[in-house]
């Protein structure tokens, strides 16, 4: 077993970002089989200024049989700003969808927190297998949903997107995450490789996922005003939303 290591942004940051980042790698751990994933050179760790601030950037990547790619990011920028990003990628010859969750936070706040399980399928519906699964989890009440952004179709009918207007709603967020992460990782465990024509159909789906994801605007001009254009391009298509071939 690949052991994860200790210690890391997530100790200065906020607590759910630190809570959830744990949560991520406990279950990736428990549930399946990992190795490393060599990210571009230089673009693990990165430290740079933005309108006088430290950004720094921390990531951590790993593949395991069904995953070709398991993203953790975290951010800090300065006082301002805690950022977790996390992205499930399957390899195209599994039938599986794409794990996503995102923590924005500042000011001793959240501020925005979504998690999915977005479908790659043409029909952009879940397995019936994960929609019933889901379907009997706890129903959470929040006071503030926040709208999708409008390249969002390819998010599913379960997609959480909140703004946490206290602890409680924080931990609610919480215990979501972590039950669409263990349905998914253990289905993930036991899954079979799909047909050569689910096959294709995976790969377009995802093109398509990551494309939208690049159309990202807020991600995009952090990136550019801390380390340009060009950085920012490569960083947007090499590590957060890389293409599958």
């Amino acid at each position: 077993m690949l052991t994860i290591p200790t210690g890391s942004l997530r100790e200065q940051q906020h607590p759910l970002v630190h809570r959830l980042a744990d949560c991520i790698e406990s279950n990736w751990q428990q549930y399946l089989d990992l190795s490393p994933y060599q990210l571009p050179d230089e673009l693990g760790y990165v430290e740079g200024r933005l309108e006088g601030e430290k950004l720094t950037i921390e990531n951590r990547c790993y593949q395991t049989p069904q995953f070709r790619k398991m993203h953790l990011e975290l951010a800090k920028i300065g006082k301002k700003l805690d950022i977790l990003h996390c992205v499930m990628f399957p390899r195209p010859e599994y039938a599986l969808p794409i794990f996503g969750c995102d923590l924005v936070g500042g000011k001793g706040r959240i501020s925005a927190a979504i998690a999915d399980l977005s479908p790659v399928n043409s029909d952009r519906i879940l397995p019936n297998a994960y929609r019933h699964q889901i379907k009997e989890l706890p129903v959470h009440q929040f006071k503030e949903h926040r709208p999708l952004p409008d390249w969002a179709d390819i998010f599913s009918e379960f997609c959480l997107f909140i703004r946490p207007n206290s602890l409680e709603e924080e931990d609610k967020f919480f215990s979501w995450g972590d039950e669409l992460l263990k349905i998914h990782c253990s289905y993930a465990a036991d899954t079979l490789p799909a047909s050569p024509e689910q096959q294709a159909e995976i790969l377009a789906g995802q093109h398509y996922y990551c494309t939208k994801q690049q159309q990202n605007d807020k991600t995009r001009r952090v990136l550019e005003k801390a380390f340009g254009v060009e950085w920012a391009e490569r960083y947007m298509t090499s590590v957060l939303f890389d293409l599958p071939t």
